[in-house]
């Protein structure tokens, strides 16, 4: 197996040494793509012999075999739903080796859901160490486009969300908030790369406004040093610059009088930054005109001058954010740097000043056991993905390896884990875009079935039917019924919000009153699956959800357009989203009225059947 980059010790002189760390990473690239199929042969077989004796394997048939074809014709492709009762047996404190041979340490809880609920990624203690060699690949990668980026700082807008236990007593938590706990981000060893200008201890404040307060006001402190910045998702930095926008005047006293704020309670908070705040009449005036202007065109750029690229997911649904991102920075490249999930780290960016559109990543194969499942387009018009819920014997024998997709061709990414996961579904279609000697670069094509997403929250039509048929059971007293409807994910609000279009055939001689509306928006939101909810009510990443009625007819007219621009009628559905601009300036064009939910839904950390228990 290639020798990983190793890390820099935890002193180091002033002359550390980054040529030669980037030279070994970019070395390490090199070497794993240049033998992916080798490698992916060996990472199997490693996970296979480590974990012979594993219940689910045995379960299977595979009786300690660690070949390739064996583990293709015996283990099925599965989805979350296939293994969740053994995970709620790890959940519930079993520890006998069901999944893997190694002790699990925590459940990563994915953005997607199963049964309007999280799912729980089993990890294990070695999966850190693989997280931190992806990371340590980035900016060397980056330094070849742009040099010099270890001479100034990085900042970069990190939050940890909640976290919960399991009835065994595993945490529970998403993937970043696992890392920035850990001793591998807390207390990493010095690396110019790494030097934020947001201190730990506002990374990991548990109050998000603490802590987003304690970040733009270090970020515009240190604003001459800033070279990058950047947050996880596109939408998470649009967030922070609305922060800015709405909280300059408070931070600006700050800064000019060199106390913080009295709304920053935490201690470590207050004591991390007022190591670097200090009296500056001068800067504070000086953000004070930029913000005190009517246009924020290019605000990144006038406040900190120096910034080389903004450093986000602009990928899949967050390509909704970039002609955002491309006002607020005055068109600074947009960065997408690493391609990631709960389930598994996947792969880095070998090009990542290319446009948006553009983005590839390269799978480390060193990381899981990769496979393929090919996928079609199933509608010319909707350009709509065919992947199967469930596979036929004969699909499960489609996959494809790493070393064996083709140019062009789309597939759903099926992966093998170190932590106990096996030809695991992960939902997402990939395309080949290229190859990197021989290792193949997709393109991020879109989530599998999902219709919606504003944040990290993703919601397929399945769902949204549903919350849909529950809302509209408000308007029974009135003689109302839903003719029709269909969805929009709206991003020109900050924080974006899910719109719903709805067509009605009223009967009822009484009016509805807004109130029966809101409760229709309400019963909509609580329909849907905790991390929509969770980014509602706890992490305010989601704006109320608005339900727009629209003139009798508009559907028809919606028809009209689809098979104008070429649908064949009787194939014709209602779309349950829709994202093209003039079916959405059609849809707004007849709203006669709109409603917003009152409140938020409702929403705790954990699993509800986990409440179920402690309260039992």
């Amino acid at each position: 197996m290639p020798e990983a980059p190793k890390k820099s010790p935890h002193k180091v002189s002033p002359d550390f040494s980054v040529s030669e760390k980037n030279k070994k990473a970019l070395h390490f690239i090199e070497d794993v793509t240049s033998k992916p199929d080798e490698i992916q042969k060996l990472v199997l077989s490693e996970i296979l012999s480590r974990n012979a004796h594993v219940e689910y394997l045995q379960r299977h048939g595979l009786a300690g075999q660690t070949d390739r074809d064996t583990f293709k014709k015996i283990i099925p492709v599965i989805k979350y739903e296939d293994i969740q009762l053994d995970i709620n047996r790890i959940a519930n404190g079993d520890k006998s080796p069901i999944l893997c041979s190694h002790p699990i340490s925590e459940f990563l809880t994915s953005s997607g859901t199963s049964g309007g609920e999280r799912k729980l990624m089993p990890t294990i203690e070695e999966e850190l160490e693989r997280r931190s060699l992806l990371y340590s690949l980035l900016m060397p990668v980056m330094n070849q486009f742009v040099p010099g980026l270890d001479k100034g700082k990085g900042m970069y807008f990190l939050f940890i969300k909640s976290e919960a236990k399991t009835p065994g007593g595993l945490v529970a938590r998403p993937v970043l908030t696992s890392y920035y706990k850990s001793s591998h981000f807390k207390n990493r060893p010095y690396d110019p790369y790494t030097n934020y200008t947001s201190p730990n201890e506002t990374i990991l404040c548990s109050d998000s406004y603490q802590s987003m307060y304690s970040q733009v006001l270090c970020g515009l402190c240190l604003h001459n040093e800033v070279l990058r910045v950047g947050a996880v998702f596109a939408s998470g930095f649009i967030r922070a610059i609305r922060f800015l926008e709405k909280h300059w005047p408070f931070l600006c006293q700050d800064i000019r009088t060199g106390t913080l704020n009295h709304e920053i309670t935490d201690p470590s908070v207050r004591e991390a930054v007022l190591k670097i705040l200090k009296p500056d009449p001068k800067l504070a005036n000086f953000v004070e005109t930029e913000c005190s202007k009517k246009s924020w065109q290019g605000i990144l750029t006038r406040l900190w001058p120096n910034t080389k690229y903004v450093d986000v997911i602009v990928t899949g649904t967050m390509s909704q954010y970039i002609p955002t991102l491309d006002y607020y920075s005055n068109g600074l490249p947009l960065v997408c740097t690493m391609y990631a999930s709960s389930e598994c780290y996947f792969g880095v960016n070998l090009n990542p000043l290319c446009k948006p559109s553009d983005v590839s990543y390269t799978l480390i194969p060193t990381m899981a056991y990769f496979e393929f499942l090919p996928v079609n387009k199933n509608n010319v018009v909707t350009n709509s993905i065919n992947v199967r819920d469930s596979l036929t014997e004969k699909e499960q024998l489609e996959l494809v390896d790493l070393a064996d997709v083709k140019l062009g061709h789309e597939y759903e990414l099926v992966v093998t884990t170190y932590a106990g996961l096996y030809r695991y579904r992960v939902g997402d279609v990939l395309r080949v875009a290229g190859f990197k000697n021989k290792a193949p670069q997709f393109n991020f094509i879109c989530r599998k079935n999902v219709v919606l997403s504003i944040d990290s929250d993703k919601t397929d039509e399945v769902e949204l039917q549903n919350a849909v048929k529950n809302a509209v059971t408000h308007l029974m007293p009135f003689d109302a019924t839903l003719i029709e409807y269909t969805s929009y994910a709206d991003t020109t609000t900050i924080p974006g919000h899910y719109v719903l279009f709805w067509e009605l055939n009223v009967n009822g001689t009484i009016p509805i009153p807004p109130s029966v509306f809101e409760d229709c928006c309400l019963a909509t939101e609580e329909s849907f699956n905790s991390v929509y909810r969770q980014g509602r009510a706890s992490d305010k990443s989601i704006g109320p959800l608005e339900i727009k009625i629209v003139e009798s007819g508009t559907f028809d007219k919606l028809m009209d357009y689809a098979i104008s621009l070429g649908a064949s009628i009787n194939q014709y559905k209602t779309p349950r989203c829709v994202k093209f601009a003039p079916i959405v300036e059609l849809l707004n064009s007849r709203v006669v009225s709109s409603y917003f939910s009152p409140k938020c839904p409702k929403w705790a950390p954990g699993h509800k059947q986990w409440m179920n228990i402690k309260s039992s």
